[in-house]
């Protein structure tokens, strides 16, 4: 195994242990910092994939990466949360510890899943699809075990990091208007949120989305 191909494991290891840590942290300023840090690896991998391969509109992937999900996309969650004045959730649909144990399970059948596609493919980063699928998972867990609104918008970003990663370990990225449309998708996303999160704010004085089934009786 090559030097290149060591570092885009452990960057996925790295990855991978964020995801776990995302799933059991309760305070929320903490999760935005893991999501910076999943951001952080994620560029970095992509940039040492485009180094030694040659596929230069990776090179952009990983400067978009780093700009939208290393910079901005935190600094608005930071704004966000100290204008809406929320720092902790504790409240969470299942323990955590409990669920730990569904994220090591959906952790497993991602690598199970993964490997026989792996053995086919012959690109740098086949061996971490299935640390990409895993991710992908576990933070839709995040967001299905989460009460209010601002951890679930997190887990949602997060998702979407998995499946980007999982497109350079399976295909080497996806093609630049692509990826560009996915990113003003995201950084639009993020702003509606915010919004939203406002509105929901003033309606209820909470984040908790069990008081949306309010605004559908309604």
């Amino acid at each position: 195994m090559s030097l290149a191909s060591q570092l885009v494991n452990l960057l996925a290891a790295f990855l991978l242990l964020i995801a776990f840590a995302m799933l059991s942290q309760r305070r929320i300023l903490t999760l935005i910092h893991l999501f910076a840090w999943q951001g952080v690896a994620l560029a970095a991998s992509t940039f040492l994939v485009a180094h030694t391969t040659g596929q230069t509109h990776l090179y952009f992937s990983a400067a978009l990466t780093v700009l939208l999900k290393v910079m901005l996309i935190p600094w608005v969650l930071h704004r966000l949360i100290d204008r809406l004045n929320v720092k902790w959730d504790v409240e969470t649909l299942i323990n955590i510890p409990t669920t730990m144990l569904i994220g090591i399970g959906l952790a497993i059948f991602a690598f199970a899943l993964a490997a026989p596609i792996s053995q086919m493919a012959s690109t740098l980063t086949r061996s971490t699809l299935g640390i990409a699928l895993a991710s992908v998972l576990l933070s839709f867990l995040m967001m299905i075990v989460r009460r209010k609104a601002v951890p679930q918008v997190i887990g949602f970003l997060a998702m979407e990091n998995g499946l980007f990663f999982a497109a350079t370990s399976a295909t080497y990225g996806m093609p630049l208007v692509v990826e560009l449309g996915v990113a003003l998708d995201v950084l639009v996303g993020t702003f509606i949120f915010g919004i939203f999160f406002f509105h929901i704010r003033e309606q209820f004085d909470s984040l908790e989305i069990r008081h949306m089934e309010k605004l559908k009786e309604d």
